[in-house]
C-alpha cells in the first residue's frame, strides 16, 4: 500500500486568513455568541499557530471562543460578548500592612500555636522577598553553626542578582522553633511541603496562607497578598527615612525607578520631605 503524502500547506494563504478572521472576530461573535466550543482545547491544540488551530477547530468563533475559555472569561448573552476576567475586581498593587496589622497577625498566630505560619511570616516580612524566593530558602541559607544568622544573602530567581536582608531576634526565636518542632536539617527546605517533604510550600498554598492571616483581622482580601508581606518593611523605612536608595538595595531593584514606581512615591511625597527640612 502507497503511504498517504500529507498535502502542503500554504502558510501565506493561512496568515491571510488569520488576520481577516482578526478583523471579523468581534463582529461574528456578536452574531454567533452560541457557537463557541463547551470543550477545552486539547493539549496538542494549543501549541499550533492560530491559522491553523483556525483549521483544526474549523471555525473562527471555535478559535476566540476557545481563547476565551482558556482565559476563563465568562460570557454574558444579554450583550453578546466575553467580560473581562478582571471587569470589577482590583488588580493594582497590594497594600502593606500596617504595624498594628502586622502585631494582630502575629499575636494570633502565637496564640493557636501555629510555629510554621508565625515563622512564615515573621521571615516573609522581615527579607522582603518575593515569594518564590521566600519559598525556596533552605535550613542552611539561614542557619549556620546551630544558630540563626542575623543577616542572610541569598540569590533572587527574577533578577540573578544577589540580596541581603535581615533576621530580628523574634523572627530568629520563631524560625528555630519551628526548625526543632520539625526537626529540619541544614539541607531541607525551610518550609517543606506536607504532602510532599522533597518539594517545597507552593506558591499558591502560600497564597492561602496569607489570606488566612489577612481575613483573620478583619482585611479585605482583594487588597492584600503575598507581595504585601514584602512591601510592608520597605514602606515603613522610606516613611519614616525617605530614602529610596536604601529601599532600592533592600528590595533588590536594579533601577531606582522601579523601587519609585513600587512604593508608589508621589509628588506630594517629596513635597512632604522638602517641607520638613529647615534651613
Amino acid at each position: 500500500m502507497a503511504p498517504v503524502m500529507a498535502p502542503d500547506i500554504d502558510c501565506e494563504a493561512i496568515d491571510s486568513i488569520t488576520a481577516k478572521l482578526r478583523r471579523r472576530r468581534r463582529d461574528t461573535l456578536a452574531e454567533c455568541p452560541k457557537l463557541a466550543p463547551e470543550q477545552p482545547l486539547a493539549a496538542s491544540e494549543k501549541r499550533v499557530k492560530p491559522g491553523i488551530r483556525f483549521l483544526l477547530l474549523g471555525s473562527p468563533i471555535a478559535v476566540v471562543g476557545a481563547a476565551a475559555k482558556e482565559r476563563n472569561m465568562p460570557f454574558d448573552h444579554s450583550q453578546d460578548k466575553w467580560i473581562p476576567w478582571n471587569k470589577g475586581k482590583l488588580v493594582g498593587q497590594k497594600a502593606p500592612l500596617k504595624p498594628q496589622e502586622v502585631w494582630s497577625i502575629r499575636v494570633r498566630l502565637q496564640l493557636a500555636g501555629k510555629k510554621r505560619d508565625l515563622a512564615l511570616f515573621n521571615l516573609a516580612i522581615d527579607s522582603k522577598l518575593r515569594g518564590g524566593d521566600l519559598l525556596r530558602l533552605r535550613v542552611s541559607d539561614l542557619r549556620m553553626g546551630g544558630e540563626i544568622r542575623s543577616r542572610a544573602k541569598i540569590i533572587q530567581q527574577k533578577t540573578g542578582d544577589a540580596v541581603q536582608f535581615e533576621v530580628t531576634k523574634q523572627t530568629r526565636d520563631a524560625l528555630e522553633a519551628w526548625i526543632a518542632f520539625k526537626e529540619l536539617r541544614p539541607h531541607d527546605w525551610l518550609f517543606p511541603s506536607r504532602k510532599d517533604t522533597a518539594n517545597h510550600l507552593s506558591t499558591r498554598q502560600y497564597a492561602r496562607i496569607v489570606e488566612g492571616w489577612v481575613r483573620s483581622i478583619g482585611l479585605p482580601r482583594s487588597s492584600y497578598a503575598t507581595h504585601s508581606m514584602r512591601r510592608t518593611k520597605a514602606t515603613l523605612i522610606y516613611r519614616k527615612t525617605g530614602n529610596l536608595r536604601a529601599v532600592q538595595l533592600l528590595l533588590g531593584h536594579r533601577k531606582i525607578d522601579s523601587t519609585v514606581l513600587y512604593l508608589g512615591v508621589e509628588v506630594e511625597d517629596a513635597l512632604s520631605l522638602a517641607e520638613s527640612i529647615e534651613l
